[in-house]
């Protein structure tokens, strides 16, 4: 391999390997202004391991279905359901390392959510 080609190859790999992981919650994330039609969803996704909490907060203009849940095979295991809410707040632990979801779905009234979401220090 050229001298070229070795430095596109370590441009590459350099590029690539200091790409965050979309779902590793490294700051608070959160969103404000979004706009949920009838019957549509917002979901914000995070990779917690064992033991790992969150702190959540939402509110919404008119009523949406709120839920933290995780894939398992086939199956959809929801920890936290919330039906008809238009605020929340609260905290989560993980019981198992997971890609866990927050999830929001309007329903037939559109809605306009605002959310938030963050990492918390574990407890001793």
């Amino acid at each position: 391999m050229s001298v070229s080609g070795r430095r596109s190859a370590l441009a590459v790999l350099a590029l690539y390997g200091c790409a965050a992981d979309p779902y590793r919650l490294d700051k608070e994330r959160g969103a404000a202004g979004v706009e949920l039609a009838s019957f549509a969803m917002r979901e914000e996704c995070v990779e917690l391991r064992t033991g790992e909490r969150i702190g959540f907060y939402f509110v919404s203009a008119a009523p949406v279905a709120f839920n933290i849940h995780y894939h398992d095979a086939n199956a959809v295991i929801m920890p936290i359901v919330r039906e008809h809410a238009t605020n929340e707040s609260g905290e989560f632990t993980a019981d198992r390392t997971q890609i866990y979801c927050l999830m929001w779905e309007a329903g037939a009234q559109p809605s306009i959510l605002e959310y938030r979401v963050r990492l918390l220090p574990r407890r001793n």
